[in-house]
Formats: structure tokens, C-alpha cells, sequence
């Protein structure tokens, strides 16, 4: 169904979702339909969204040596985010100023960025170093030209990029949940794999099914559903960057509790899961033994371009039993991402038929009421 057929059967669908927000959560229900399945709405979402906020490539870990590289796409741009020769961490355009071809794919090591059309070559700092075949064009300068530079930062071990150059400082944006998680020392926790996966839901779809554990014992029987309990959950009301809610796990939950030589936290900290959404795609499950991850970025109504990593805690990664850890996290994580992939198609599925209608929220997903209303804030101000 195409943009303007959708509109002309009812509202606009921000305008939808401002009346959805405007109720007290008490009252509130799940999003209207329309904001998963208008292209117009995701179009707004990809140029106010994010395209103005910080979106996480991953984890500084991945940048140690000169020329390591990521690539990613934000809003529609293809990004490269690359350690240069200085010791500088940059994110500049992944696209050549020669006929504009896409240069670095995926991730890896390089000592040059080389096009693979024309092979127009670039420093890692952007800068044009050779372009063959290009002495007899009289305006042709190489000192004229550079990939466009962009913003990018190092917060508590996650780099973040923004289009953006007037983003705020993640350190002050970020500053509410950075006291939150700590004294779990997120920084430190060491990654172990990244993977890039591509669903087919909305992308809001995968992030409210993160927000809430409401759905934990059901859609999670067969690997940590039993190691919650609903009546233990806190989810309260969150900050205008982030929220975020926390579960008590069974102190046999493997992995899940604070190691043994752990001194640094007390009482239920060292069974307590943070489960936080950095607004408005980072994704961050973090427990004082390892943490997950989700990057999400939209590719369609129907479609979500997923960096999906995780990694132990310090004290874990330094056990004699590390690559043993590392093999049952990865085993975990892979089960519960197969389960999460499974009810949020099936979700997607739903709301594609004209009988779906949202219904009300249970106390146990604030946090997709304040994600909610995020978004309608966003597009406002756009």
C-alpha cells in the first residue's frame, strides 16, 4: 500500500501517536497500526530521527590498531567509521567524490581506502592521495578534496556517530543513564563477537519487545524465561534520553549473577539486569556478569538492519574458565535472539492485517510508553 492511499483511510499517523501519548500511562494503549506501517511515517522517522540523534556502530575494542574500520548506513548514508594513522577515531562519508560509488565494505583492517570503481585513493583521514588517469582535467586539484567529516564520540566503550554537528556531547546528553548502570562498569566489559542480522518486522517492533520483560516466560520458555519473575520486575518512569527497567535473576541463573572475586557490587546489584534503550536504537542488556546488544536501524516498515554483539564482564573474561564462558554466552544469547526473531515476525505479521488494533498496556511496559512518546516528541520538533 502505497503512502497516499494509506493517509486517505484515516489520520496522520504522528498525529495518531501525539493523541496516543497525550493519555496518562494508566490509561495507555500500544501504538496505533499506522506508525509500523505508513512509509511516510518511516521516511519522517530516518530524517528527524536518526539522522539528528547518536547512533552506535559499537564498541571502541573494535578500533585498537591503525586502519580499523566499520561501515554502516544511518538515514540513508553509507558511513565508515576507521582509527587513522594519529590515533583518531573518525566517521566520515563511505562514498567516493569521484563518480560516487561506496567504498569500504563491512569491517576489517586497511592502510588506505581505496575505491573499488576507479581507484581513487584516500588517506585514513579522508584526504584524496592519488586519482589515476586524472592529469589532463584542468580543474582537477587533489588537495580539493576530502570525505566529508562527521560527528563521532567514544561514550562509556560504545562509538557513536551522528549526522548531526550540532548533537549534544554524549557525556552530558547520556548523563542520567551513566549514573544509573555505574557501578557495573559497563566500559570495561569486553566484547566477544558482533554480527550484522536483517529481520523482517519494523524496527520499533524489535525495540518495545526489548523494553519490556512482560513477555519473557512465554516467548523465552526454553532458555531464560524461567530465571525471571514478573512480580520482581521495576520498570519505572525514564529520563527523555533513555529508559529502562531491571529484573532480579535466581542466583543460579548462569552468567547472570556478579563473579565470585566481584567486590564492587552488594546486596541484589549482583543479581540485578539492567535492560536499557539508549534513544532511540541502542539496545543494551547489561548484567553484572555480560552484557548484549542491539543497534537497529530501519529499512522499511517492514524490514530491520540489526549489529546484534555481546561480551563478558571483566572479572569473567579473566576466569580460567573464559573460553568456557564465552561458548555458553554465545550459545545463550544465539537461543534467546532465535526466540526474540520469532515473536517479533509473528508480531509484524499481525499488524499488517486491517483487523489489528492496539490494545492497553500492562504495568510491566512503561518503558514502551515512554519510547512512544519519544517519538512523537521527535517529530514534533521536526
Amino acid at each position: 500500500m502505497n503512502v497516499q492511499t494509506s493517509r486517505a483511510l484515516g489520520p496522520d499517523p504522528a498525529s495518531e501517536l501525539a493523541q496516543n501519548v497525550a493519555v496518562p500511562f494508566e490509561e495507555a494503549r500500544a501504538m496505533p497500526r499506522s506508525v509500523y506501517m505508513d512509509e511516510g511515517f518511516v521516511a519522517r522517522e530516518l530524517s528527524e530521527i536518526f539522522a539528528r540523534e547518536w547512533i552506535c556502530v559499537g564498541r571502541a575494542t573494535q578500533f585498537e590498531k591503525a586502519g580499523d574500520y566499520v561501515t554502516a548506513e544511518i538515514a540513508g548514508r553509507p558511513v565508515m567509521v576507521v582509527r587513522d594513522n594519529e590515533g583518531t577515531l573518525r566517521a566520515q562519508s563511505n562514498v567516493c567524490l569521484h563518480r560516487m560509488s561506496t567504498l569500504l565494505k563491512g569491517s576489517g583492517n586497511t592502510r588506505s581506502i581505496v575505491c573499488p570503481y576507479h581507484a581513487w585513493t584516500y588517506n585514513l583521514d579522508g584526504r584524496l592521495r592519488g586519482a589515476p588517469g586524472m592529469g589532463r582535467n584542468e580543474g582537477f586539484q587533489r588537495g580539493d578534496y576530502c570525505l566529508p567529516q562527521l560527528r563521532c564520540e567514544t561514550w562509556l566503550g560504545w562509538v557513536l556517530v551522528s549526522l548531526n554537528p550540532d548533537a549534544p556531547d554524549p557525556a552530558t546528553h547520556f548523563a542520567e543513564v551513566a549514573a544509573l548502570i555505574e557501578p557495573y562498569g559497563m566500559e570495561n566489559y569486553v566484547q566477544t563477537f558482533q554480527e550484522h542480522h536483517h529481520w523482517n518486522t519494523n524496527w520499533k517492533v524489535l525495540a518495545e519487545n526489548f523494553m519490556e520483560s512482560y513477555h519473557l516466560p512465554v516467548c523465552h520458555a526454553g532458555t531464560i524465561g524461567g530465571f525471571v519473575k514478573l512480580e520482581e520486575m521495576d520498570c519505572p518512569p525514564s529520563g527523555a534520553t533513555f529508559n529502562y527497567h531491571s529484573i532480579l535473576k535466581d542466583p543460579n541463573a548462569p552468567l547472570t549473577n556478579a563473579h565470585p572475586s566481584n567486590t564492587t557490587l552488594e546486596g541484589d546489584m549482583r543479581r540485578t539486569t539492567v535492560l536499557v534503550t539508549i534513544y532511540p536504537a541502542l539496545l543494551i542488556t547489561l548484567t553484572p556478569g555480560y552484557f548484549w546488544y542491539l543497534s537497529l536501524h530501519p529499512d522499511g516498515p517492514g524490514k530491520v538492519r540489526i549489529i546484534y554483539g555481546g561480551g563478558l564482564s571483566p572479572d569473567y573474561v579473566n576466569d580460567p574458565k573464559a573460553q568456557e564462558h564465552f561458548a555458553a554466552l554465545k550459545d545463550l544469547l544465539d537461543r534467546v535472539n532465535d526466540e526474540d526473531r520469532g515473536c517479533t515476525e509473528a508480531v509484524y505479521r499481525g499488524l499488517c492485517s486491517s483487523l489489528a488494533e492496539p490494545g492497553h498496556l500492562s504495568h510491566l511496559e512503561r518503558p514502551n510508553y515512554d519510547f512512544a512518546t519519544y517519538i512523537s516528541g521527535m517529530l514534533k520538533q521536526g
